[in-house]
């Protein structure tokens, strides 16, 4: 949605941007006058559990993965949320708690935010991090002969849809908070140990869609083995049922043209 803005850069202006607009990554990377990697990223959704903390703490966990994604460690965040008037104001409490505590697991300081008033409850952060040009990690780093490694399994896009149309057994979800619960950290870590220097985190675009974000930042090409992919069981039943996120459709109808898949697939 950004990318219009892209004849409006003022190039002088950028010179200290290493990861903007031109070239869109998971977050933004700024250097500071000494020298520092500074990376930022702002992220929120709507509750996907019905449990108010756990809401908050997932919800936290998605918005700090984005610097992890860049190579960076987090320390500093902002609460954004978007609430009814008519909200109880413990609900609120516990969505915040959430995301106090899981940014406190991830060491990351909570420092203020800003609210507003919403019809739909939305929450999440911008958070702050710091990075080394070494450690930098970009969509655009994948090398010819290195694998593609998935953190977590997919599949949690079409089990919280379901959830929303009421079509989820409450087992199901529980299967899959402790996932979406997983910070990242421990994934970056490992990655560090190794010459690696693409990564990107699954969101919106889908598993495909940024895939081929990160074949076409590196120019070249992905060969993915269908049956090694990691999926929560519970997703193929609920996919059989169409019961796919909102933008599914536009992210086939986009990214289709640089996708081929065997026969039988």
């Amino acid at each position: 949605m950004l990318r219009p803005l892209l004849d409006t850069i003022d190039e002088q202006a950028q010179d200290r941007v290493i990861v903007g607009l031109g070239a869109p990554d998971d977050a933004v990377v700024y250097r500071m006058d000494d020298g520092t990697l500074l990376v930022v990223s702002a992220d929120f959704f709507a509750p996907v559990v019905d449990d108010a903390y756990t809401y908050g703490a997932i919800a936290a966990a998605n918005a700090i993965s984005d610097i992890y994604a860049m190579g960076g460690v987090p320390f500093l965040a902002l609460n954004l949320a978007a609430f009814p008037s008519d909200m109880p104001p413990e609900i609120a409490t516990e969505i915040l708690r959430g995301g106090m505590d899981k940014s406190r697991q991830a060491g990351v300081i909570v420092a203020g935010g800003h609210t507003m008033d919403d019809k739909e409850p939305k929450y999440g952060m911008v958070v702050l991090g710091t990075v080394t040009p070494e450690r930098m990690l970009v969509k655009g780093g994948a090398r010819v002969g290195q694998r593609l490694v998935l953190t977590k399994p997919l599949g949690s896009g079409i089990i919280t849809t379901a959830r929303r149309a009421g079509k989820t057994p409450p087992e199901v979800v529980e299967e899959l908070i402790p996932w979406m619960l997983r910070l990242n950290r421990d994934a970056i870590a490992a990655v560090h140990a190794t010459s690696a220097q693409g990564a990107t985190d699954v969101t919106g675009f889908g598993f495909l869609g940024h895939a081929v974000e990160m074949a076409q930042g590196a120019s070249v090409r992905f060969r993915l083995q269908a049956g090694r992919i990691p999926v929560l069981d519970a997703a193929y039943s609920l996919a059989e049922q169409w019961l796919f996120p909102g933008g599914t459709a536009a992210n086939e109808m986009y990214f289709s043209q640089w996708v081929t898949c065997a026969p039988g697939v």
